[in-house]
């Protein structure tokens, strides 16, 4: 058969190695620093598991062997994501947002601009490498970042504008971002590179006037405030930037009229490693609510996975994580297969799990009852995670449902593409869909 869902004797080494690394040295840090109130405080705290994650590859593996990468697989990455996710998403989103920053090089950049950045981060001999992807901004009026692609000019959609200087050859960039993940960098005084979607032409809407830039540690202009203080993915740092006449060169630029592609294809990419992190919280909390339904009475004579309506809940959960996981390989399995071209399936598997999470986390609360309540156990731990997939990484109303929608209203779509494993390309004309609303 062509299909097959068995994993390779080196895909279950590098599961063990993954398991290893999160339970030996991730989880022995986990508690104190989701505890610790600063945020900022917490982010550090993770650092030296970090700089073991680097080691073993997890922090930049998935960036092409061709720049000192491991060109490893959509596929390979979700067996690493799961189990560190297991233990905490976090800190596995702080490896995500290594990818969210440099494939979009990997795709649109020049030669010259992915030997020198992606080269540099795949080569750091302390470790300590972070690149920030720096796209959300703040909420207003005009503000947020969920209209990206509104035809509208500037102020509408992104309001960070670069303008460029001819005579320097440098863009000039001012605004304000919010929501930026490793960004501040270890010391709040910025990560190692950021990748910056900003808006190079004001007169323009979203598909022709935004672009990318790489903005270096060290880069005069710009200030990182105190991370943002959340209810749940404490351990990864989301942070408020400010940007006053900073100047960048131009060769930093790429995808210059193309920076709506960019957000499009790296929240594509990062999609179905949302979904499989989602997975991971979830078996996470069905394991531990499992074992305690088989020693906990309740009052009773016997254990409560006796009781049929504990076992059906569980058996719901159970059978739901199966289906999230294999949605979640098979999106990367097609990323594989067209470089990252997958936007609908990869939002699929994003929004499906990542909606599913939060009902599964609260029935293992249900079996428990209010001994879930009590913090001696994980369970509101992984309620505050589960939260955070449905809002975060493009948001699933605010992105990512779109980007399905646009891509199913496109002339051309084939229904049955995805079952068939063939390629959609993604097109401009599929952005855009309901961002321009009517007000009765």
């Amino acid at each position: 058969m062509a299909i097959d869902f068995s994993l390779t004797w080196e895909q279950k080494s590098l599961r063990k190695t993954a398991q290893e690394f999160s339970q030996d040295v991730l989880k022995p840090l986990v508690a104190k620093a989701d505890a610790e109130p600063d945020p900022q405080k917490a982010f550090e705290m993770t650092k030296p598991a970090y700089v073991e994650a680097y080691k073993l590859g997890f922090a930049m593996g998935f960036l092409p062997e061709a720049y000192g990468g491991a060109s490893v697989s959509n596929i390979d990455f979700q067996i690493v994501a799961e189990e560190i996710c297991a233990v905490d998403p976090g800190f596995a989103t702080t490896l995500l947002i290594n990818g969210l920053a440099l494939m979009p090089l990997v795709w649109f950049g020049s030669e010259e601009q992915k030997k020198k950045w992606v080269g540099e981060a795949t080569s750091d001999p302390t470790g300590e490498y972070l690149a920030g992807w720096v796209v959300s901004e703040a909420p207003g009026a005009p503000g947020g970042t969920a209209n990206f692609d509104h035809p509208g000019p500037h102020p509408i959609g992104i309001g960070v504008t670069a303008e460029y200087d001819k005579g320097k050859g440098e863009y000039v960039l001012n605004g304000t971002k919010y929501w930026p993940g490793n960004a501040g960098g270890w010391d709040l005084k910025g990560a190692n590179v950021n990748t910056v979607i900003v808006r190079t032409d004001k007169k323009k809407g979203g598909k022709e006037g935004l672009s990318a830039m790489l903005v270096p540690r060290g880069t005069p202009g710009v200030r990182y405030k105190q991370p943002i203080d959340k209810l749940g993915h404490r351990l990864c740092q989301n942070n408020w930037i400010e940007f006053d006449n900073c100047r960048i060169p131009e060769e930093n630029v790429f995808a210059a009229g193309n920076g709506d592609l960019v957000i499009s294809k790296a929240f594509t990419w990062s999609g179905p490693v949302a979904g499989i992190a989602a997975v991971g919280v979830a078996r996470a909390a069905y394991e531990y609510v499992l074992d305690w339904a088989k020693t906990y009475t309740a009052g009773g004579d016997k254990p409560i996975i006796y009781h049929q309506n504990v076992g059906y809940m569980l058996a719901d959960v159970a059978m739901r994580i199966e289906a999230c996981r294999y949605l979640s390989w098979k999106a990367a399995h097609y990323l594989d297969m067209y470089d990252s071209e997958g936007h609908a399936l990869g939002a699929m598997a994003k929004v499906f799990a990542g909606e599913f999470l939060f009902e599964a986390v609260f029935k293992c609360m249900q079996v428990m009852g209010v001994n879930a309540l009590d913090k001696v156990h994980p369970l509101e731990k992984y309620l505050r995670e589960a939260i955070v997939f449905p809002l975060y990484d493009a948001g699933n109303k605010g992105m990512q449902m779109r980007k399905i929608w646009g891509v199913m209203a496109d002339p051309d779509f084939n229904p049955r593409a995805f079952v068939d494993c063939e390629p959609i390309i993604f097109k401009k004309s599929m952005e855009g869909l309901g961002v321009v609303a009517t007000v009765a």
